[in-house]
């Protein structure tokens, strides 16, 4: 199914799953598994941007999720909306040493802090 015919909550299952394809290649060092969810994820993330609203912001209702990974994602593709609650869950798991997500999310909020890295 294309996208842009996709509901929202298709596409906030869509992006979750997808983080979860990448965090079982990470695991099992997969890099073009990784990649291609990368890409998928990214092209989610964009068509969320391009309605109305910018609706990334359905991907809050992933903050809570009990795999980093589904955390840290949703947490980056929030950033430019919801910059202290995403900060937030990043530093959550810096502080818990859930890596390598917390690793992550350190070099992110380094170069957040940096002006190095701007959120879209």
């Amino acid at each position: 199914m294309k996208l842009t015919a996709m509901s929202m909550d298709a596409l906030v299952s869509r992006f979750e799953e997808l983080c979860l394809k990448q965090y079982d290649a990470d695991l099992s060092f997969d890099m073009p598994r990784y990649n291609r969810a990368f890409d998928a994820m990214m092209a989610v993330s964009n068509e969320l941007r391009s309605r109305p609203g910018d609706q990334r912001r359905s991907l809050v209702s992933l903050y809570d999720h009990p795999n980093e990974q589904v955390r840290l994602k949703a947490a980056i593709h929030t950033l430019a909306l919801f910059p202290d609650d995403a900060r937030a869950v990043m530093q959550k798991l810096i502080d818990d040493r859930i890596h390598p997500q917390a690793m992550d999310a350190g070099m992110l909020l380094d170069s957040l802090d940096a002006g190095r890295y701007v959120p879209e």
